[in-house]
């Protein structure tokens, strides 16, 4: 049917809208799963680059990419502000991480500098952090239930993690690194998908960092689900570091058999995020986000706690359902309390607070391991979840005693 005014676009039908969201959930998926190949074999990888001390190597390696995604999610915010259109922008940062993920494969061989690595990885960090975050915030866009559309963007973040420790396992097997060959060809793939997607920025939304924190002042209580954003983020950039090496060191794991093991905490963080997210749609965010946090600490701790690999593989799985009760809903928060015409500025503020999360995971906890052992660095990340459900819970149960309407 022709739009009789062309200067109002055509509202988007359900096919169209379920299409969309299942092409920007593998625009995510696909960038997430380039991340985590690299993870199992991370020591590996510093290694081949010619670093000489693995974990503070590995530790600054990780946290490289996750600086440039804390600095850089404002600036692309602000850049598809300009022309008013998400999509070009998803492409071209998915584009620059695979031109990343390439050089540093290319570099590899010579042993350079590892400054230079690093700044390389910055440099892929910026790039690759555009296809994500505007990724999400398209996501964010859809009509169908906030719990809906962040559950796909939960279950491609769950399920790309889940794929990318298993693969990126066998991949080590093959040399140190194929992983950054196949990110590349990932991301690539990525650049093709984003041309599929319809965009709908809201006129007039500004998505810069700056609008974030003016958002975050006008609407305090976004900072609940920041909150959680990071801590929840920094117990993944803890496993993706500090586990990895804690699996491949005390129990003399592969980096196969270490991703497999990763697998354990991905995959059902993966195959739960859609359901509960529907779930958080019809009961409300309370019950999944207290309850999943109250526990999901010591779940962690009981990780570092196994004397057994059993034992610490079936926490792994443990983490892995309550991280998925907790996610979706979380996000799913951030929309349920961002003015409709704001929404893509409080997936960015909660995508920045994500970030830092995972830097603080991968760099506090590396040092922590380092320096005093890996149960302090468990200590430290489980502890940090659960400080947190201490304080927050309160304030978060005032929020719904306050807007009940935002709880269902």
């Amino acid at each position: 049917m022709q739009n009789p005014n062309p200067e109002t676009p055509t509202p988007p039908t359900r096919g169209v809208t379920s299409r969309d969201r299942v092409a920007l959930g593998l625009v995510v998926w696909a960038v997430i799963l380039a991340q985590t190949l690299l993870y199992p074999g991370v020591d590996l990888l510093v290694g081949a680059l010619g670093a000489g001390d693995r974990l503070g190597a590995s530790t600054w390696f990780l946290a490289a990419e996750f600086l440039a995604f804390a600095l850089a999610v404002g600036a692309w915010g602000a850049a598809s502000d300009a022309v008013g259109r998400r999509r070009p922008f998803v492409a071209a940062g998915a584009v620059g991480g695979a031109a990343g993920y390439v050089l540093l494969a290319l570099l590899g061989p010579t042993q350079p500098a590892f400054e230079l690595v690093l700044l390389v990885r910055f440099l892929q960090g910026l790039a690759t952090v555009g296809a994500f975050s505007l990724a999400m915030s398209m996501l964010a866009d859809l009509d169908g239930g906030s719990g809906r559309n962040m559950g796909a963007a939960g279950i491609a973040i769950g399920s790309g993690t889940a794929l990318g420790a298993p693969i990126g396992g066998q991949l080590y097997e093959l040399g140190p690194f194929a992983p950054l060959w196949a990110a590349a060809g990932l991301l690539l793939v990525v650049g093709l998908l984003a041309r599929l997607v319809v965009d709908r920025a809201p006129p007039g939304e500004r998505e810069g960092l700056r609008e974030a924190l003016l958002q975050l002042r006008e609407t305090p209580t976004l900072s609940i689900p920041y909150a959680f954003s990071f801590a929840d983020r920094l117990t993944a950039g803890f496993f993706a570091l500090v586990g990895t090496l804690y699996f491949r060191t005390q129990f003399g794991l592969s980096p196969g058999a270490t991703g497999l093991t990763l697998a354990l905490f991905f995959a059902p963080f993966a195959l739960l995020q859609y359901p509960f997210g529907r779930l958080s749609d019809s009961i409300g965010r309370t019950v999944p986000i207290v309850a999943g946090s109250a526990v999901y600490g010591v779940a962690v701790l009981g990780v570092g706690a196994a004397s057994t690999l059993l034992g610490a593989r079936v926490g792994m799985v443990a983490v892995g359902v309550l991280g998925a009760l907790m996610s979706p809903a979380t996000m799913a928060l951030v929309v349920d309390l961002a003015p409709s015409d704001r929404r893509g500025v409080a997936v960015a503020g909660f995508n920045a607070a994500g970030s830092l999360g995972f830097l603080a995971g991968v760099v506090v906890g590396g040092l922590v391991a380092d320096e005093l052992g890996y149960w302090a660095a468990f200590g430290f990340a489980g502890g940090t979840e659960i400080l947190l459900a201490a304080v927050a819970i309160p304030a978060f149960l005032k929020l719904q005693a306050n807007r009940e309407q935002v709880f269902g």
